[in-house]
């Protein structure tokens, strides 16, 4: 329309325009986010969904771009209404943003060996980012509600573990005192008489200081500090899988259980040298009471006494035994023989059991059959993967991020452990590993398909390499707003970098369509290329604008959930900022680096290009337009 288009034929031709950059960028959008609707285990439950919306989404809106949006645009947009200030001023602003970048474009052009290094350089820091970075299963969220997982020694009575959950209660009343809480519920002999449970409600957001965390850390010092007793606060993993997103277990299995359990000590006393571990712990505890009874097999077949007959009366007069049931106004009630509880204290009271012998028929003292022996025994032996196997877990201090501590787990594992022995993780640390492996086997999917679907439209292997060559770029910038914001790698922030992928091309692909349609005019690559960035460069920067103060809000979100979602915002944000500044020049320059090896439009092609950039008078054009629309015209 600046150029004396009426509405109608601008509108038409417009769109014929920039039809392939729009069915490109869609196509390139959808191979991104179906792939994440087919992730697996528990983790791609919840992209299921998120990416089959997101194709959805963006095919509808493909399908309003071409359609909806040219026809408002003839019907709404007129010639001859008068700029005001505001518009004139963003348009000399715009005119001169274009005039310097093409400026620039010319000198980046020359220079090729320039902006390649910086691109190599910003690909390589990508790399020191990743490691540098805390990794974790998903950020630390502020659900409102924590645990304290409460064990006091095996064999401790219900009154023991009551006394030391009273103890608990004390340190968290100044939390009530504050405000901070609202509630405290505590669950004494959950599942053992040595085992409680305390369940923390946390106030509102808006109505206390700190978050969730610190609170937590705070609490760690005052609850080690209680005697006897073995308290860990917990926060409950955001995926609801139960396992704590603050703690790891390290999995040992071997041939027996003593091996194991001297592997698992082994394990347990280099893990206490590192300070971001703590609350180390085994499921392995030998420390339950046991009687052993050992018959005298042979003086019990002297005698006539058979074994089952006493074992039958250890569990007669012990544990009891149901020997009949009697009638009692129409309820039948089961009859149980047991010795008094008098009777059945102390080891010794055994001397005061008889049992029958056959062959004299007399009563023989049970004291006179077996001997008894005290010890200890572990409660319950485990196994995983059908190993006999012993269960490590450890809480993390601090900023000690998950990731870490696998990768030290591992290290001391490799360093202590025979050849034999069988690691594994399970709880957080096993989703952690199977969504990592689970998300880079994504990454690369959806670069493939990426490649492949540009390949297909662009028929040209070089193209889509020109375009996807700032991905890395981009993967930079993400990682470098983390790094920026104190953020870590974790489900989320993996997420976002999937999506980047998307967003990155499609910028490359305005350039690169338009530089190949400048270039079916004649042009050489460099002209081409130069005139195709250049005028360009306003849709993209209205593009990137608009997805960047799209992710604001969730860079800037507060409340329940905030921490997933400015981690996304966080990424799109940081990794579209940088990657478009260099995809500015980068691409340009690969396009002139690259491009004199692929073949020009074919003549089809070349005569479509003719027509959509003929600067003709709009009447002597108009014969190859749709039948009717010179008329309407």
């Amino acid at each position: 329309m600046d150029h004396g288009e009426p509405p109608l034929v601008a509108a038409y031709r417009g769109t014929r325009q920039v039809t392939f950059a729009v069915l490109a960028t869609s196509a390139v959008l959808v191979a991104v986010y179906v792939p994440l609707s087919l992730l697996g285990g528990e983790i791609g439950k919840l992209f299921r969904e998120f990416g089959l919306v997101l194709a959805a989404a963006v095919t509808i809106s493909t399908f309003v771009a071409l359609s909806l949006t040219p026809m408002l645009c003839s019907q709404l947009l007129g010639r001859g209404a008068v700029p005001n200030r505001f518009m004139r001023g963003a348009e000399r602003a715009f005119a001169a943003l274009e005039r310097g970048y093409r400026t620039a474009l010319h000198g980046a052009l020359a220079m090729p060996l320039v902006v390649l290094v910086a691109a190599v350089l910003l690909s390589v820091a990508a790399l020191l980012l990743y490691r540098t970075l805390p990794q974790e299963l998903v950020p630390s969220e502020d659900r409102g509600v924590f645990f304290i997982s409460v064990k006091a020694p095996e064999g401790a009575t219900l009154a023991f573990t009551d006394a030391g959950v009273r103890k608990i209660e004390r340190i968290l009343q100044p939390l009530l005192a504050c405000g901070e809480a609202w509630r405290l519920v505590s669950i004494v002999g959950r599942g053992d008489s040595n085992r409680a449970f305390v369940v923390v409600g946390l106030s509102d957001w808006s109505q206390r200081a700190r978050g969730q965390q610190a609170i937590v850390n705070a609490l760690r010092g005052d609850l080690r500090e209680i005697p006897d007793l073995r308290a860990i606060p917990i926060s409950r993993s955001n995926l609801g899988r139960g396992a704590s997103s603050q703690a790891v277990r390290l999995v040992i299995g071997g041939p027996d259980y003593p091996t194991v359990v001297a592997w698992s000590e082994a394990i347990m006393a280099r893990a206490r040298d590192n300070s971001g571990l703590t609350s180390i712990d085994s499921d392995y505890q030998a420390s339950q009471p046991t009687l052993r009874v050992e018959i005298d097999r042979a003086l019990a077949d002297e005698l006539g006494i058979p074994i089952e007959r006493i074992a039958a009366t250890l569990q007669t007069l012990l544990a009891s035994r149901e020997v009949t049931t009697y009638i009692d106004r129409g309820r039948e009630y089961s009859v149980l023989l047991q010795a008094r509880a008098a009777d059945r204290r102390q080891p010794s009271d055994l001397a005061g059991i008889f049992v029958r012998a056959d062959k004299s028929g007399e009563l023989a003292p049970l004291g006179a059959v077996v001997d008894l022996r005290e010890g200890d025994s572990a409660l319950a032996l485990r196994r995983f993967d059908r190993l006999p196997a012993v269960t490590i877990d450890a809480s993390l201090v601090g900023d000690y991020d998950l990731g870490r501590a696998i990768a030290d787990l591992n290290r001391i594992a490799a360093e202590t452990l025979p050849a034999e022995a069988r690691v594994s993780f399970t709880g957080a640390a096993e989703s952690f590993l199977e969504t990592s492996g689970g998300l880079y086997f994504t990454f690369g999917l959806a670069l493939l398909i990426v490649f492949l679907v540009l390949a297909a439209q662009f028929e040209s292997f070089i193209h889509p390499f020109i375009i996807l060559l700032t991905v890395p770029v981009g993967v930079t910038g993400a990682l470098l707003a983390l790094w920026l914001t104190g953020q870590s790698i974790n489900l989320y922030s993996q997420i976002g970098c999937v999506l980047l992928i998307g967003l990155m091309a499609k910028n490359g692909i305005l350039i690169v369509e338009f530089a190949n349609q400048m270039r079916a005019q004649g042009l050489d690559p460099r002209a081409a290329v130069l005139a195709g960035a250049s005028q360009r460069l306003r849709p993209i920067l209205m593009t990137v604008l608009s997805t960047v103060l799209g992710a604001v809000p969730l860079a800037l979100a507060t409340g329940a959930g905030a921490e997933s979602r400015i981690a996304i915002g966080v990424v799109v944000i940081g990794g579209l900022l940088l990657s478009t500044t260099l995809t500015l020049f980068l691409t340009p320059v690969l396009y002139d680096l690259l491009a004199r090896f692929t073949r020009p439009v074919n003549a089809i092609e070349r005569r479509l290009t003719a027509q959509l950039h003929d600067t003709a008078p709009a009447a002597a054009t108009l014969a190859s337009d749709p039948p009717g629309l010179s008329d309407r015209v």
